[in-house]
């Protein structure tokens, strides 16, 4: 599967803001979205799951602070850490959790994220998927920011409800379904949407 290149990034942005002028306008605010990535593998899903419903500054912080423990971040280095370093760091109960298990897999051979890396979208979020503490948007955002697959589509991912109602000026925030509808305008591109949609509403913010 071709990851998304930052040429492919910028054809991309151009398709979108003539097929969607919602988007059109959205980058003409607030002009083009940064190529947003994470590292693949081990690292950038422990990224992931730690932006779990929190904000993206507290996420970074504690992977930052996890990074400062142990470099580099490797499940063997993870395992090696106690719950109260692991609190300290940033991790909640929950989440020290999903982390320890994702090593674990890992580690035991029960999961190759080299392997995932080569699936296809479908075989990739289904993998990640059969690991406890990975949902459906923690599977997702791997693939869009670590694999960099160009069609990948966090459902259920509240920012992206409200920069779409401030962008269309909808009454209220659209419900996931409804929002997941709407991304298949974007289909192919959907991963470069929502870089688009991010950046209008972390910029509305002064973010």
């Amino acid at each position: 599967m071709m990851p998304l290149t930052e040429p492919m990034f910028a054809q991309a942005i151009a398709e979108l803001m003539e097929r969607d002028p919602d988007l059109a306008r959205a980058v003409a605010r607030w002009c083009e979205p940064p190529f947003w990535t994470h590292e693949p593998g081990f690292p950038g899903l422990v990224l992931e799951i730690l932006s779990q419903q929190v904000s993206l500054e507290s996420a970074n912080a504690a992977f930052a602070k996890l990074g400062v423990r142990i470099a580099p971040i490797t499940p063997e280095g993870f395992l090696t850490l106690d719950d109260i370093t692991l609190r300290e760091i940033g991790f909640s109960r929950q989440k020290t959790r999903y982390v320890r298990g994702l090593a674990e897999a890992i580690v035991g051979g029960a999961l190759d994220l080299n392997e995932v890396g080569r699936m296809a979208d479908g075989e990739a979020r289904d993998a990640l998927l059969a690991v406890k503490g990975i949902g459906p948007w923690t599977a997702d955002t791997y693939l869009l920011f670590a694999l960099r697959r160009p069609d990948a589509w966090p459902s259920g991912d509240l920012a992206l409800a409200k920069a779409i109602q401030e962008l269309r000026g909808l009454p209220a925030v659209p419900s996931y379904p409804e929002l997941d509808v709407i991304a298949e305008a974007w289909h192919s591109w959907r991963a470069v949407a929502a870089r688009i949609l991010w950046h209008a509403y972390l910029s509305a913010r002064g973010r």
